[in-house]
């Protein structure tokens, strides 16, 4: 990431998204902004760190990689996600990676700057209550759905969570298939099998294989078929 010095640009972020009720005045002077690329990887397991991060414009990919090297994603988020909540609460190492989807922007505020705020605490206290507590929701809602929904759903979901503006109103038309035995680990299942729910997605029209990628051809087919986006 890129830090921007832009005042105005960080003044104009935490107004949209209502960040001075949570914040006190000390911490926002603190208050960072920074520019990722699609495609950066943001924070990753393992990794130490010493500031909160509000993603107030883009989309990121949450995932965890098992021992083995397999990836399961945990969800896809945009604006207003907090990344170190968790990290700030129990002191520890950063828990899943975390990876740019589309371009954007977030605020940081270093963790020693937020344990000595006074005025707002509780109100800080309250958001990362909420904050911690529907990750731990869509976590679980997460393990769930790749038990239980068809191959089929998860493909398509991921296909739509991969929005390239990060607002979900535009979707990202092309995927790379030169790793498919990845994006086979990330939706739970083989690599055999994914080529055929491919096949299947293609001979119904809503997506088609070219030039080594996948292009999506039918937006509100794939839609319905994801039965809500899961990943979201």
């Amino acid at each position: 990431m890129k830090r921007i010095d832009d005042k105005d640009k960080i003044e104009a972020f935490l107004s949209q998204h209502g960040l001075h009720a949570i914040f006190s005045k000390e911490a926002v002077t603190q208050a960072a902004l920074y520019h990722f690329t699609q495609g950066e990887m943001l924070c990753s397991r393992g990794e130490v760190i010493q500031t909160m991060y509000f993603l107030v414009k883009g989309k990121v990919k949450i995932f965890t990689t098992s021992p083995e090297g397999k990836t399961l994603i945990v969800r896809f988020k945009t604006p207003l996600a907090v990344l170190g909540d968790i990290e700030y609460v129990k002191k520890t190492p950063v828990f899943n990676t975390v990876e740019a989807v589309s371009d954007g922007y977030m605020i940081g505020i270093p963790f020693n700057v937020l344990r000595k705020m006074g005025e707002n605490q509780v109100e800080l206290l309250t958001f990362l209550v909420e904050t911690i507590t529907q990750k731990f929701y869509t976590e679980s809602q997460a393990t769930s759905f790749n038990m239980l929904y068809p191959v089929e759903v998860r493909l398509a979901s991921y296909l739509l969570s991969l929005s390239s503006d990060g607002e979900g109103s535009m979707f990202h038309e092309e995927m790379r298939t030169a790793s498919l035995t990845e994006v086979a680990d990330v939706i739970g299942t083989s690599y055999r099998h994914l080529n055929r729910v491919i096949l299947k997605l293609c001979g119904e029209g809503m997506i088609r294989r070219e030039n080594g990628s996948l292009i999506i051809t039918d937006l509100n087919r794939l839609r319905e078929r994801a039965d809500g986006n899961i990943y979201e």
